[in-house]
């Protein structure tokens, strides 16, 4: 009988304990360092959850219920903080009750998700008052902690969770004073600064840059770049929203192989990283999905593990590198399977993009189609594999 352990308890790992517990797997662990089993849904008091893996519109909290409830019959362990990742499915984690173990299964599944950029990282100056956070922390605060950390911040960023922020903020009496964004476009699909604006009373200011936080207890206000020009704006706290990196610092430190390019694990079409044992899914593979893609992800990982645990996964030697050239910023999976039927590769353009996206192994074009995309858009394209026999690599190019 098969065993799972998944490292992680949101949407990509809960989705990932119900399929392999449907499949018949009835061992599956569930390694969550949270008090809470959920993600980062449970933080989230706004409707908008759900849609695409549920078919219903959820709070985020409702969400992150029926998925645990969904999950039923694993063992989601909270408190469990992952110290290790080793060879032979082995994780070194440390529990609340009974210290450091280590514990191992036949897969691994890692679903550890997202974690948002803070201040420190960015390198804006100025003093540190109270009052400064990112958008996960202004969240708990709000829905778990019943605070009202502040009345007029300013939002940086126009990523989607910069508006979920504004959700938040309106949710808690909050008056954001404005959303600032260093490019000449939201990040976020227009008209999302449109709603802003006239919905919620907050104007996003564009090709705006965040120089320096003023204020000694507390914010008093930012100063702000625009167009060459210093702007002071009065405020009394600031939500830094967005910038978000994979939760891989496991990786990073164990023998798995680590892309550079998503700040993820590697893997190959059956999720599968460079050992075999390991398989990842959701937002740790790469920034950032909206939840139901994670969830998703999640589903297809734990099909492919259903299939290993049957002897019905391809050697992972025979698979072939994969490579995006820019503007792409990144592609994944990192490797594809020779005779494989068709796969799906995707990634993101770093910049705005008008051309053809053509697919080359070695000399071969193996797809091709017209692109025009946004900065940070998703970009998929399905290639056919069964003439991949011998070749060097794929990689994907805009001409």
């Amino acid at each position: 009988m098969s065993s799972a352990i998944i490292v992680g308890a949101g949407p990509a790992g809960l989705t990932a304990a119900r399929t392999l517990r449907a499949g018949g797997i009835a061992d599956v662990m569930v390694l969550e360092r949270s008090a809470e089993p959920g993600g980062l849904p449970r933080a989230c008091g706004h409707p908008g959850w759900g849609m695409i893996d549920l078919h219903r519109l959820c709070t985020g909290p409702g969400y992150a219920n029926r998925l645990v409830k969904a999950a039923a019959g694993a063992n989601i362990v909270t408190g469990a903080s992952v110290l290790r990742l080793l060879p032979e499915g082995g994780v070194e984690v440390a529990l609340l009750d009974r210290g450091v173990e280590t514990v191992r299964a036949d897969m691994v599944l890692l679903a550890t998700g997202i974690r948002e950029t803070p201040r420190s990282a960015r390198l804006v100056s100025g003093t540190r008052p109270a009052g400064v956070t990112t958008t996960g922390a202004f969240q708990d605060m709000v829905f778990r902690g019943g605070m009202r950390p502040f009345k007029r911040p300013i939002i940086v960023g126009s990523e989607l969770v910069a508006f979920s922020a504004l959700l938040t903020a309106r949710h808690a009496g909050i008056s954001p004073v404005a959303m600032i964004e260093p490019s000449a476009r939201i990040v976020a699909r227009r008209p999302g600064d449109l709603v802003a604006k006239w919905a919620f009373g907050v104007p996003v200011l564009k090709r705006a840059r965040l120089k320096e936080i003023l204020g000694l207890d507390t914010v008093e206000a930012v100063v702000v770049e625009r167009d060459g020009r210093n702007e002071t704006i009065a405020c009394d706290g600031v939500i830094f929203t967005g910038k978000f990196v994979p939760d891989a610092t496991l990786v990073r430190a164990s023998h798995l192989a680590f892309d550079r390019a998503t700040g993820g694990p590697a893997i190959d079409t059956a999720w599968r990283c460079s050992d075999p044992r390991f398989f990842a899914a959701g937002n740790v593979l790469r920034p950032v999905e909206h939840s139901g893609m994670a969830a998703s992800e999640g589903l297809w990982a734990a099909g492919a593990m259903l299939r290993a645990a049957t002897g019905g996964l391809r050697e992972p030697q025979s698979a072939i590198p994969v490579e995006a050239a820019a503007p792409f910023s990144y592609v994944y999976p990192q490797r594809i399977f020779p005779r494989n039927g068709r796969a799906t590769l995707r990634a993101r353009v770093g910049e705005a993009v008008s051309g053809t996206l053509v697919v080359r192994s070695d000399a071969r074009v193996l797809a091709s189609s017209r692109l025009r995309a946004l900065p940070e858009r998703r970009v998929s394209v399905i290639v056919p594999t069964d003439t991949l026999d011998g070749s060097g690599g794929v990689r994907l190019t805009i001409e």
